[in-house]
């Protein structure tokens, strides 16, 4: 060792170079009485804190808002069904007059669709609930007020019988028996099983109500139509026909309804169905009656289109429903025929056409990026506006010195 004393200058150069590149160089603490505040420089550095916070807080906002991105693509689905919400009132019609059926392209039929979760709520004049909802099923409770009888007794099936029934004991089996056969059960007051069970009692004593019908049904994912009508529903020769002969001698039906909910499939953010809410209050006729004294009456017909719909949240989970467009077209009665159905007709088709919406959040990095561009910006901005005018107020004061301004 010689020495000498180490030294430390070798460890400070880096420093020196590194000083170089400082572009914030700061005032020395002895030039500190070098700087000048005035009042306007105070006034835009308010007004720049103020406009800074503002524009942080609606950055910060649309960050935190999720935003959808749309996109269409074929439907490739296959072997769907799809669930439909109904919610629908009739105030002009009681509950025992009407019956509801669904029916597809595909050849499924459901009559009175009492086998889905559709409810039926009876209502008074004033629209105020008069009992609580049952499962739909046209007329009375057949199935559940039945009184028990002889069980080796055998009920007639007005000429309906066949080898394997030869006997109907209760309302609903002669219905069956002579929809089976592709016959009208013209007059249930001659069937005794009707009179015993309180059919017709049952369609007098709701005369004058009104009926909510509400609910959700499972159908098959094509092409279709869910109808509102009066009267028992059957098929006859590969037609579907409505029974409306017990209303003969009534007055025209008013099929005046109201459209709570009309849905295909899940709710999913953003949903709108275009019939929801959607009132319709009938005109008056052109005839009271039809072909053989049945009451007149119009029919309203809704054609939907029917658009696949899959909506992706921000947490990648999937919702599959459906959105809807609908056309709406009225028809009234035909004088002296009886070849139109009246009643509230939901005539749907599917498009081909899968739309997605996808839940998107900006990135943080795009937060960050967005929030110093405003910061910066308005620092830069306020320092030139400040230069500016405290240039022009320093050059009005010197010519107001040497008298140049008046």
């Amino acid at each position: 060792m010689n020495g000498r004393p180490r030294s430390d200058g070798g460890g400070d150069e880096w420093k020196k170079y590194v000083k170089a590149f400082d572009a914030f160089p700061k005032q020395r603490e002895e030039a500190a009485e070098f700087f000048h505040r005035s009042v306007s420089g105070g006034v835009i550095t308010i007004v720049t804190a103020i406009l800074m916070g503002l524009l942080f807080l609606s950055e910060l906002g649309l960050y935190l808002k999720h935003t959808t991105r749309n996109t269409l693509a074929v439907d490739t689905s296959r072997g769907e069904t799809m669930a439909i919400h109904v919610d629908v009132t009739m105030p002009r019609l009681p509950c025992s007059w009407l019956s509801i059926d669904a029916m597809d392209v595909s050849g499924d039929v459901h009559l009175e669709v009492n086998d889905h979760g559709l409810y039926k709520q009876r209502l008074n004049r004033r629209g105020n609930v008069v009992q609580e909802p049952e499962l739909h099923e046209f007329g009375p409770k057949e199935k559940k007020e039945v009184k028990e009888k002889d069980p080796n007794a055998c009920g007639s099936c007005y000429g309906a019988e066949t080898d394997q029934k030869k006997c109907c004991n209760s309302c609903a089996e002669v219905r069956e028996a002579y929809r089976k056969k592709n016959w009208s059960l013209s007059n249930v007051a001659s069937v005794q099983q009707c009179v015993d069970e309180g059919v017709t009692l049952e369609l007098d004593a709701q005369r004058g109500e009104g009926c909510r019908m509400y609910g959700d049904l499972t159908i098959n994912k094509v092409a279709g139509n869910i109808h509102i009508a009066p009267g028992h529903s059957y098929q006859q020769g590969g037609l579907h026909m409505h029974d409306l002969t017990p209303f003969i001698g009534e007055k025209p039906f008013d099929l005046s309804h109201t459209i709570h909910r009309l849905a295909f499939g899940i709710e999913y953010p953003g949903m709108k169905n275009p019939l929801d809410g959607h009132k319709v209050r009938q005109k008056p006729l052109p005839i009271q009656t039809m072909e053989g004294g049945i009451p007149a009456g119009g029919a309203y017909q809704y054609y939907l289109k029917v658009v696949p719909t899959k909506y992706v949240t921000i947490g990648n989970s999937t919702i599959n429903s459906n959105q809807y467009s609908v056309t709406e077209t009225y028809k009234d009665p035909i004088p002296g025929t009886y070849s139109q159905l009246p009643g509230v007709f939901f005539f749907y088709d599917l498009s081909p056409v899968l739309v997605t919406f996808q839940e998107e959040r900006r990135s943080f990095f795009s937060f960050i990026t967005s929030a110093c561009a405003i910061v910066g910006g308005l620092f830069t901005i306020s320092g030139i506006i400040d230069s500016t005018v405290y240039s022009g107020q320093r050059l009005a004061k010197k010519k107001m010195g040497i008298g140049k301004l008046s």
